[in-house]
């Protein structure tokens, strides 16, 4: 069991992220890009035509009607503060500090920062953790990976500085370009999880939560409800004993990322986990709870998709949370408790 202490602020934080039982059952409204893009899609019109008010107004409507079922919200600085504003008083703030996408003119996926914005920037927008996103893969080159872990090192020192918590998202990815949604990669997926989360538990890195991918593909587990192809890249056994792996590889708590499947999927993916007896400290899910709506909203407007959210999204939040309530564990649990942490 590592030893940690939190400062007094990051403490104070970390509890206004969770709930009572110290879970966090965060949605995440941060997509930028991507988000641009399904809006567009939607309308039939070029991604230049999606407006910053288009943008503010969707993340609005869903920080609105979802947050008072949450413990929390993930935005971005860029669209993002007036929906920050629009959350429920139980809730609390998360803010990313990287830019949406990554460097694509040259290999390696890196990851940049907001213009202009520091962690003590984020602080004084009134957020209680700071997000980071990066795209990592244990075996990629070993100057590609040396970058991402200093910059990692930097922003976990800044936040050590700042007293805010600093929730850390790695995506993992297939440097050779292979489809990562196939079902070589569903094989190759848990030991990139795995080895991912025992590089970023490390003290150097001075992250507090590790915000983690489903360590295996739903829809290539034998007999699961997602599976409709029929392949198979590990059977029922198979897929709860690499839960268990990945657990004992984190020395820090982690949260279950949805990574954009279905809702139904990332319920099931959840069940599954806590079958194998993996005491995950709860979700940062984002399109799984409201990806459905944007149809209704590049369509139908604004006060449309609120009711959409008000009925389908409460729902996919709502059976999320019972998920939660039975399966979840306090993040403290990960130290022995909430007074072993307290500095």
């Amino acid at each position: 069991m590592a030893t940690v202490k939190l400062s007094k602020g990051k403490l104070a934080r970390m509890d206004r992220l969770s709930n009572r039982k110290g879970v966090i059952g965060a949605a995440a409204m941060d997509q930028r890009g991507s988000l641009q893009k399904s809006i567009a899609k939607e309308k039939g019109v070029d991604t230049a035509q999606v407006t910053d008010q288009m943008m503010q107004e969707f993340k609005t409507a869903v920080s609105k009607v979802l947050t008072p079922h949450a413990s929390a919200i993930l935005l971005d600085p860029e669209w993002g503060l007036p929906a920050a504003k629009a959350r429920a008083k139980n809730a609390g703030l998360l803010l990313s500090y990287e830019k949406s996408g990554y460097d694509n003119t040259q290999p390696g996926r890196l990851p940049d920062l907001l213009d202009g914005v520091s962690a003590k920037d984020i602080v004084d927008m009134g957020a209680d953790a700071v997000k980071i996103l990066i795209y990592y893969a244990p075996g990629d080159d070993a100057k590609v990976n040396a970058i991402k872990h200093a910059f990692i090192r930097r922003i976990g020192a800044e936040c050590e500085y700042c007293e805010i918590p600093f929730f850390l998202e790695f995506v993992t990815y297939d440097p050779k370009g292979g489809d990562e949604k196939g079902l070589d990669y569903a094989k190759r997926k848990p030991e990139l999880v795995i080895k991912s989360m025992e590089e970023y538990s490390k003290p150097e890195y001075n992250v507090d939560v590790l915000k983690v991918e489903i360590p295996i593909n739903m829809k290539f587990v034998k007999g699961a409800k997602s599976n409709k192809s029929g392949e198979s890249a590990y059977d029922r056994s198979q897929a709860k004993e690499i839960f268990q792996r990945s657990c004992k590889s984190a020395k820090r708590p982690f949260i279950y990322l949805s990574a954009g499947v279905g809702d139904d999927e990332f319920r099931e993916s959840l069940e599954l986990a806590h079958e194998a007896g993996v005491p995950f400290n709860g979700v940062l899910c984002g399109r799984a709870t409201w990806k459905d709506g944007v149809p209704v909203y590049a369509k139908q407007g604004v006060k449309a998709f609120e009711d959409w959210l008000a009925d389908r999204g409460v729902k996919n939040i709502s059976a999320l949370n019972q998920v939660l309530e039975k399966a979840a564990h306090p993040w403290y649990e990960m130290y022995g408790g909430r007074d072993k942490v307290a500095a």
